[in-house]
């Protein structure tokens, strides 16, 4: 199993909030990528790297990034031998490629041919996530099915639908369809989808075939992961494993909070994420 995380966006919400934020307590944080913002005791994106090392459930992290942050993504990966990273060549935000494309770029570049854990570089989650189960989920849902798929969902609050792709799920916990920001009015459900899929690798071929359709299209309609996401589901099963939420670094205050939570409330830091 591969491992990609997704960093090559330009963190404009944090970056804006630093430049107008008065107290000057967050001026160190100018112009670093939101992976590699420090969260409690290392950067973000180590956190994972730690238990993607340790649990050994993959054999190759890719971490795909722009140009305007690849050397410091080169300098960090130092620390860790089974990371590449994988530079897309933009700059500015609004050359961006888009997730999906730099999904499907990385898996050209590498030749990937297996099942492909995807990570949203600006996530965290809480303490009851396990790559260990989930990866036990995946196993369990592709011995029914070699297509099978395996995403998060964690229950949000009612004012938060309009916020996130929300899952509708049948009694089995496969996905039926996903609803990207619906009205309240406009689901039942309140399964938000995090930016961490398990794909099957007979899954890659169509990202491709997605690109393919959507390449006229505003980069908005295959920008985000979930756009490929929602179009998978029709072609492909997608199941569910559930966690209690996640911490997602979109803004100076989720960043605040997301820091304060590893400093004063992480619990047991050795096996986080494990």
């Amino acid at each position: 199993m591969k491992a990609v995380i997704l960093a090559a966006g330009y963190g404009t919400r944090l970056q804006r909030d630093i430049e107008i934020d008065t107290t000057g307590k967050f001026k160190h944080l100018k112009g670093i990528a939101k992976p590699l913002l420090p969260v409690g005791s290392c950067a973000l994106i180590s956190h994972w790297l730690q238990a993607l090392t340790k649990t050994g459930c993959v054999d190759t992290v890719y971490v795909v990034t722009n140009d305007l942050h690849h050397e410091a993504f080169q300098q960090w990966a130092q620390e860790f031998p089974n990371v590449k990273i994988i530079n897309d060549g933009t700059r500015r935000n609004k050359d961006r490629h888009g997730a999906v494309a730099c999904l499907q770029l990385t898996i050209k570049l590498c030749a990937v041919d297996d099942d492909l854990l995807v990570i949203g570089g600006d996530t965290l989650f809480k303490e009851d996530f396990s790559l260990r189960t989930f990866t036990e989920r995946f196993f369990e849902v592709q011995s029914k099915d070699k297509e099978s798929n395996l995403v998060l969902a964690y229950r949000c609050k009612d004012e938060e639908t309009s916020k996130y792709g929300i899952l509708e799920l049948d009694e089995d916990l496969k996905v039926q369809c996903l609803k990207e920001k619906p009205l309240l009015s406009e689901t039942n459900s309140r399964d938000a989808c995090p930016c961490f899929y398990l794909f099957s690798k007979t899954s890659l071929p169509l990202l491709e075939v997605f690109l393919n359709e959507k390449k006229n299209n505003p980069i908005e309609e295959r920008d985000a992961p979930g756009t490929f996401l929602s179009w998978l589901i029709l072609r492909k099963p997608v199941y569910v494993h559930r966690i209690s939420g996640r911490f997602d670094v979109g803004n100076l205050a989720s960043y605040v909070e997301c820091d304060k939570y590893f400093k004063d409330q992480l619990q047991n830091s050795a096996v986080y994420l494990m």
